[in-house]
């Protein structure tokens, strides 16, 4: 399968916004529920946001109400919103792909982008 690849990280200060986009070959973007996952240093991996096929979103906790999830179909990419980042933001995002036949953490992975943001 084609690779997912994630662009957009960077560094930011704390309050300020980035946006990240991952894209994907025609045929896995409209098969697969699309999400974004972060690791911090020392910590294990977790789920930040997905979205269905249908633009059904999820998202942690953690991130409700700041950042945003979309799907551009016209250009097969995924993109995640970025707004009023905290230091605890900071981690390596990763895209991910998978079939809706698949558990959660399940499919295939971008090569990651870092996020950092500075106190």
């Amino acid at each position: 399968q084609v690779q997912l690849v994630e662009s957009g990280g960077g560094l930011v200060q704390a309050g300020g916004s980035l946006r990240l986009s991952c894209a994907a070959s025609r045929s896995i973007f409209s098969t697969n529920i699309m999400g974004w996952y972060r690791q911090a240093p020392g910590k294990q991996r977790e789920l930040v946001a997905t979205i269905t096929t249908g633009g059904i979103t999820n998202y942690a906790d953690s991130v409700k109400g700041r950042f945003t999830i979309s799907r551009d179909n016209t250009k097969n990419t995924m993109s995640l919103q970025m707004n009023s980042l905290k230091p605890e933001d900071t981690a390596i995002y990763y895209c991910n792909a998978r079939a809706p036949f698949l558990t959660e953490g399940r499919g295939f992975w971008g090569q990651g982008t870092q996020v950092t943001v500075s106190s």
